[in-house]
């Protein structure tokens, strides 16, 4: 390879290194920006998910109590102690599968509140309930058992699971300065190899104009000077490699020129 065309194509090559090296780095940062980005999504969507489970098992209960605690309705004894069981599981996933777990500790506090006081009204209020002549109609008793003691455990378990629901909001913060990080650290590479590639493509037009573009227009000129007006051809410049040689060898057909004209 001769030395202008290995100049030419060594800036070339140059230039196309550095936009495939640059696209690699930005490729692989916005890879882990999109993933990032889904798995705050998919935790978020988790434990919405969970709570919304919890919700459910919780809201199941508080309908079987009333039926059971006001209208001694004792069918619902078992969907009470299914609701509760629902319940406990969906927390112990919840608790398995979250990253900081002190979100749920106030949530496993009502739970086992909740727990304790079911339990304690099914195994004795329950009961005589169920022996007593009154059963299958309202009791005011059990009415006030709900409104005093279970109502208000059940309003704090509630409170407890929406907390749950929107606990990632409060670590998004972070994770999403993490991510304006990342994006920047995406568009870094393209915008440096931007600048560097601009500096390339004029060294390269500065150097090509001075040892190609230039001395060629001379020689051009110089060489038609001579053959219009006989002017000596006389190139001067910094001139290399190809360029240097035809040159001298336009220089040697001038001279061959004149020695067959004399």
């Amino acid at each position: 390879m001769t030395g202008l065309r290995k100049r030419v194509t060594v800036g070339f090559l140059s230039i196309v290194c550095l936009l495939f090296f640059s696209g690699m780095v930005s490729f692989l940062e916005l890879s882990h920006l999109s993933r990032d980005t889904g798995e705050i999504l998919k935790a978020n969507k988790r434990n919405i998910e969970l709570a919304k489970e919890m919700l459910d098992a919780a809201h199941e209960q508080n309908i079987a109590l009333i039926r059971l605690s006001v209208f001694g309705d004792r069918s619902c004894d078992s969907l009470c102690r299914k609701s509760m069981e629902r319940l406990e599981n969906t927390l112990l996933v919840a608790q398995s599968e979250a990253l900081e777990k002190s979100f749920l500790d106030s949530l496993a506090f009502a739970t086992t509140e909740l727990r304790l006081v079911t339990d304690n009204y099914l195994a004795f209020g329950g009961a005589a309930r169920a022996d007593s002549p009154a059963a299958m109609r309202p009791d005011s008793l059990g009415g006030r058992w709900y409104s005093e003691e279970y109502q208000a455990l059940y309003g704090r378990l509630t409170a407890a699971i929406k907390s749950y629901m929107t606990s990632t909001q409060s670590s998004l913060v972070p994770r999403a300065e993490q991510m304006k990080k990342n994006a920047y650290r995406a568009v870094t590479p393209v915008l440096i190899s931007l600048v560097v590639m601009i500096a390339i493509v004029l060294m390269l037009f500065y150097f090509m104009s001075i040892y190609c573009v230039t001395p060629i227009e001379r020689m051009n000129k110089g060489l038609g000077d001579w053959l219009s007006f006989r002017v000596p051809f006389a190139v001067k410049g910094d001139l290399k490699d190809e360029v240097l040689e035809l040159k001298e060898k336009i220089e040697s057909l001038i001279n061959i020129s004149k020695q067959t004209k004399s």
